[in-house]
Formats: structure tokens, C-alpha cells, sequence
């Protein structure tokens, strides 16, 4: 017998994450009631990802579980707010139940990790799309934003760039890659971790901050655009993991990918020359790199100081699609 909507529901998802005391009422209602912390401001985060455009139609439903909720964390991240609950839309082509327990494992794998609860949410038939809606919660007037920088601020990235871009051109058969370095970039790309505790950490300190998921040079353009402002990027401060580096040294047509590669989902953030040490600490704390890759500057646009001196005006938007043509 086929499985119907609450069949999948009681099923898969019903008691698929972690309970939380502010949750009143749950799954298996019209509506979810939840008593917020007291004195706290609400911040919420919703996207959808749509099969052959977000992600390929072959991605295993463990990652798509997992990337779904990782996406919106992110944003949560990039507003220093502490998560805890969320729903999901899920929008099936048939009932496939390895696919759906494969999926619900990644999904709630994810959110035990910051004690999230899935409180609602809706499935119903058609091209395969996942919409998750993520709440958090943060103390009045810390929330970081898009606006707030200033000329003479530095710009910061956590984590490093890349990888993901370069995880989907293995994954799309265009680069090839041996075993360890093709799980290594495939994983950034299918399974990116958010930096909530660095977006908490940089509450007071941060001027300005926006999560890394349409490429360093789309997303740094918002803050730039929000402030009225500028950037210079030092291309050779740009950071660079491992299984990456070799790939972008060697081969000058993905030398741009740390600036336009998108789905990276690190932090981009700036912050006063002043808090410069105390971001190194954080970094050292937080165990997560932090690294410095610029400054906010009065004149308009982006300019990237190349390793020998020269300056490049950059432009143009980053690649988050999986179908970049979209």
C-alpha cells in the first residue's frame, strides 16, 4: 500500500530530532506553538532547493537532508543567532522509503547537533524540492547584519574557499581527482558545517556579515553595496585548503574559483582594524580559521591586489547554482 502524507510524516519525521521544552505543541497540529526565550529577539531563515538547479538529481538523500537544513543554518549564522526549531516542505515525484529514511537520517543527524526540533512542515507531489524554514533566537540589538561597514575595516573569511566549487566539478565529471582529495571537496560541497559559533562569537565585534553561498565576490558585494563602500581583496591571503591549493596553483582557469566559486557557506565579515587580535583569538577558540583578506574602502567596487602588486577590478556574480546556467 502506497504511503500517504502522514504515513511519511509518523514515519520519517515525527520523531526524527530532539525535543525541546519551548516546543508546546509539535508535529500533528494545524500549527506549531513554541514559547520563545524571554527577552530574546526571533531571527528566521527559509530556502528552497529545487533538483537540477540547487543541487543534481543524483546527490544522495542523506546529503540533501543534511546540506537543506545546513543552508539555512548558515544564514542563522551570518545573523549570530542560536537555533532551534525548524520546518520542512518536501515536494516528492513518488514515495521511494529508503530514499525518504536515507534523507530524514541527514536532516536530523544535522540538527542534534545544535538541538534543533522539526516542528512542522508539509509534503506533497511533484519535481523533487526541499524547503526548510529554520528559528533562532539572539539578544535585542546583536543581531549582525549586512550593513555596517565602514572605510578602513577589515575584511574576514572563516574557514576556506573553493572547495565546494571545486567538489561540483568533480562531481559533474569535469575535474578529476583522486579518492581522498574527491571526498574531501564532494563533502564541502554535499555536507557543509555551519558556523553558528563563530556568528555567536562575533556578535559586538563583527561590523557587518553575510554566509558565503553565492561566492566570496557576489556576497561581498552585498556588504559593500549595504554600506556604500568598496573592497580591496588580497588574492594571496585567500584561503585555501589542502585538497584545494594544488588544483588552483596548477590550473589558471579555476585560479578565480576562491572569489566566484559559490556553496562555499563560510562566514564573510568586517570588523575594525582594532579587533584584529581579538579575532585571531577567537579563531584560536573557536578552533576555526579566521583569516584576513582585505579592507572596506571608500571608493566603489572590488578591486583584488594580485600576488605580484596589480590591481583587478572584479565584477560579476558567483555560481550557486548547480546548473550555472540558471
Amino acid at each position: 500500500m502506497p504511503l500517504t502524507e502522514f504515513d511519511i510524516i509518523a514515519r520519517y519525521f515525527a520523531q526524527a530530532t530532539p525535543g525541546r521544552k519551548d516546543v508546546v505543541l509539535g508535529i500533528g497540529d494545524d500549527a506549531a506553538v513554541i514559547d520563545p526565550p524571554a527577552g530574546q529577539q526571533l531571527a528566521i531563515a527559509i530556502d528552497t532547493l529545487v533538483a537540477g538547479v540547487h543541487f543534481p538529481f543524483d546527490t544522495e538523500p542523506y546529503d540533501l537532508g543534511w546540506k537543506a537544513l545546513a543552508v539555512n543554518l548558515s544564514d542563522l549564522a551570518a545573523m549570530g543567532a542560536e537555533p532551534a526549531w525548524l520546518t520542512l516542505a518536501l515536494t516528492l515525484e513518488h514515495n521511494d522509503e529508503d530514499w525518504l529514511a536515507a534523507f530524514s537520517r541527514g536532516l536530523a543527524d544535522l540538527a542534534a547537533q545544535y538541538d534543533l526540533q522539526l516542528v512542522g512542515g508539509d509534503t506533497t507531489r511533484g519535481p523533487l524540492t526541499v524547503t526548510v524554514q529554520v528559528a533562532g533566537y539572539l539578544p535585542p540589538g546583536e543581531a549582525l547584519t549586512r550593513q555596517g561597514a565602514a572605510p578602513g575595516d577589515e575584511i574576514w573569511v572563516s574557514g576556506t574557499l573553493g572547495d565546494a566549487g571545486l567538489g561540483l566539478r568533480i562531481a559533474q565529471g569535469r575535474l578529476e581527482a583522486g579518492d581522498v582529495v574527491k571526498e574531501t571537496l564532494c563533502r564541502r560541497l554535499d555536507r557543509p558545517p555551519p558556523r553558528l559559533a563563530a556568528g555567536i562569537a562575533l556578535r559586538g565585534i563583527a561590523s557587518s556579515c553575510i554566509d558565503i553561498s553565492d561566492g566570496l565576490l557576489a556576497d561581498l558585494g552585498h556588504l559593500c553595496a549595504a554600506a556604500d563602500c568598496g573592497a580591496r581583496v588580497h588574492y594571496a591571503d585567500l584561503p585555501l585548503s589542502s585538497a584545494a591549493r594544488p588544483f588552483i596553483e596548477a590550473n589558471s582557469e579555476l585560479g578565480d574559483l576562491p572569489l566566484i566559486g559559490g556553496d562555499d557557506y563560510e562566514l564573510c565579515f568586517t570588523a575594525a582594524a582594532s579587533r584584529h587580535a581579538d579575532i585571531r583569538s577567537l579563531a584560536t577558540q573557536l578552533d576555526c580559521p579566521l583569516t584576513c583578506i582585505g579592507q572596506i574602502e571608500t571608493e566603489h567596487g572590488i578591486r583584488c591586489q594580485q600576488p605580484d602588486g596589480q590591481l583587478k577590478s572584479l565584477s560579476g556574480q558567483g555560481y550557486r547554482h548547480f546548473n550555472e546556467s540558471n
